[in-house]
């Protein structure tokens, strides 16, 4: 005999739960609602009254739809790109997961045989003595950059002057836009008063250090939009002015 829930059910659902009990499972991108007003029970063997307007509002239950979809846990067998290194722990979408890391074999499961082996390896990485330090992707970035960089610093003409650490990290962020601390930098020991062309170290994490060529020049502030309008107004009225003749 069927509850006086499945009551409200239609006919045809009726016949087949009263073959036996189903399971339903929301699949992804279901929208679960129920009704905002309750539909009062029937009598047996009639049909249950739906009001035309009250009956048809839905209140959402669940929006299986619009859900985020769900990550795993994965620890890095290789440095991935934009990622992480070697032994990191990271979390991930499904499908990058499986399809890319696990795929290529970048990545295993978190397992706990799998961390104990990568916290080991970690531990022997911290030993400078038996290890060198491995250069991150970011720091890969950095050096590959600077190698193919050349640093201009501009210095006044007006005033006297004497090149140190602190103006070459400056204008290392102005002009290239690479934060370099100054115990980072190295710079020749002899004082630099004049402009010309010159050299500069950059130690990048402490493990890789790069040569550029640093060129001291006069300092030339960026001339204004109305100085450069006042410069075609003069070069215009000095065009018009008529010629002297003899």
């Amino acid at each position: 005999m069927l509850s006086a829930s499945c009551r409200l059910l239609p006919r045809g659902v009726r016949d087949l739960l009263s073959l036996g009990p189903l399971t339903v499972t929301p699949s992804r991108g279901t929208v679960i609602v129920e009704r905002w007003w309750q539909v009062s029970l029937a009598k047996e063997g009639k049909e249950p009254y739906l009001h035309p307007r009250r009956h048809r509002i839905f209140r959402k239950v669940e929006d299986r739809k619009h859900v985020k979809k769900d990550k795993m846990e994965l620890i890095l067998t290789q440095t991935v790109h934009k990622l992480g290194n070697r032994g990191q722990i990271v979390i991930v979408d499904k499908a990058t997961g499986r399809n890319k890391l696990l795929a290529q074999g970048l990545a295993v499961y978190p397992s706990p045989e799998n961390k104990q082996m990568f916290e080991e390896e970690n531990k022997m990485m911290q030993d400078e003595s038996s290890l060198k330090k491995q250069q991150t992707w970011t720091g890969e970035l950095t050096v590959n950059y600077l190698k193919n960089s050349r640093l201009e610093v501009g210095m006044k003409n007006n005033v006297k002057w004497e090149l140190n650490k602190e103006i070459v990290c400056r204008n290392f962020l102005k002009n290239l836009g690479v934060v370099v601390p100054p115990e980072a930098l190295k710079i020749p020991e002899e004082s630099i008063t004049r402009w010309g062309e010159y050299w500069c170290e950059v130690t990048v994490n402490g493990i890789d250090t790069v040569r550029l060529p640093m060129d001291v020049v006069n300092f030339e502030r960026e001339k204004t939009k109305r100085y450069k309008y006042w410069l075609s107004q003069q070069a215009a009225k000095n065009t018009n002015e008529p010629t002297s003749e003899d």
